[in-house]
């Protein structure tokens, strides 16, 4: 999100206007160019622009249309639209901002005006996108909050049990964590979560993989498409190398150095199980990692598909 170019769709079935466009943009933006309504739909759904500057009069279908036709699909519904064309009306303006379009600029346009207008709409983007991650995001540990975790947990259980594919889901618990912030403090304490967030953050190696904050000193790790013996190996991995931060802890009677626990559990491929009895599985075996003693990881290896 950071420090990434913004992509900027133009649509516009005369050459020469692309071109001086797309000259303006260049510097700073990702450009992609359509000369016709259906080139700009599919481009638009193919790459997700953050603004499409669009011609109201193409060839196959007017400009209206198009943005119609982005408006009704929910993958580009958000795209922010400037119309640009020839028709300077008054009604021909208020029927494109009725529509849903930010801004409209007549031709012939100005560079200057033009660029401007990019700028501030493309700058709401961000700022709307970094709301957006704000509201998904843990304060503390910059994790995914439970919030979206649950809604990516629901999403990806659906596609693993659509497409028969294995499912993983781990929870952690920081062993002994009252007792650490009882004895070092609530600041210090803090700064434990960070670091044990940041470990559960690098096992996570697929961009499909997530680590959440889930409440208190608890995490969650959603790994889709990854089967009991593979997610039990970074689970350990993660166990590990929250072991080797060497962490010092004189209340844990567990270990002198802090430690965490994980409980977690696996749908194989083609499992019917529903998705709380899953996360309630990893649980179970986060319980019995803790009465085994801590400082391990438990993994129910299979949640056996139903009889149904």
């Amino acid at each position: 999100m950071n420090g990434e170019a913004q992509k900027v769709l133009i649509a516009d079935d005369d050459g020469i206007n692309r071109q001086v466009l797309a000259t303006l943009l260049k510097p700073d933006h990702v450009v992609l160019l359509a000369k016709s309504g259906e080139q700009a739909l599919e481009r638009a759904q193919r790459h997700l622009p953050d603004l499409v500057m669009l011609d109201v009069m193409l060839p196959d279908m007017d400009g209206y249309e198009v943005l119609r036709r982005l408006r009704a699909d929910p993958a580009t519904a958000h795209i922010e639209v400037i119309f640009i064309t020839g028709m300077g009306r008054p009604e021909d303006e208020a029927r494109g901002l009725k529509l849903g379009a930010a801004d409209y600029i007549t031709k012939p346009f100005n560079s200057t005006v033009v660029m401007a207008r990019v700028a501030t709409h493309l700058q709401v983007v961000r700022q709307r996108r970094l709301l957006e991650h704000l509201a998904h995001m843990d304060g503390l540990t910059e994790l995914a909050n439970r919030r979206r975790f649950d809604d990516i947990y629901a999403v990806e259980w659906e596609r693993a049990r659509r497409h028969q594919h294995a499912l993983s889901v781990a929870i952690l618990d920081i062993d002994a964590f009252k007792q650490y912030n009882d004895h070092y403090g609530h600041p210090a304490g803090d700064r434990v979560l960070r670091a044990v967030a940041r470990e559960a953050r690098s096992a996570m190696r697929r961009p499909s993989d997530l680590a959440a904050r889930y409440g208190g000193e608890e995490l969650v790790l959603l790994m889709p498409e990854t089967d009991a013996a593979q997610a039990l190996f970074v689970a350990e991995a993660l166990r590990e190398a929250v072991a080797q931060l060497l962490v010092p802890h004189e209340r844990s009677t567990v270990s002198p150095v802090l430690t965490v626990s994980i409980g977690g559990a696996t749908m194989a491929a083609g499992g019917a199980e529903d998705a709380p009895a899953l996360f309630d599985a990893a649980d179970e075996a986060l319980y019995r990692a803790k009465e085994s003693g801590r400082n391990r990881v438990n993994w129910r290896l299979e949640c056996a598909p139903s009889d149904s």
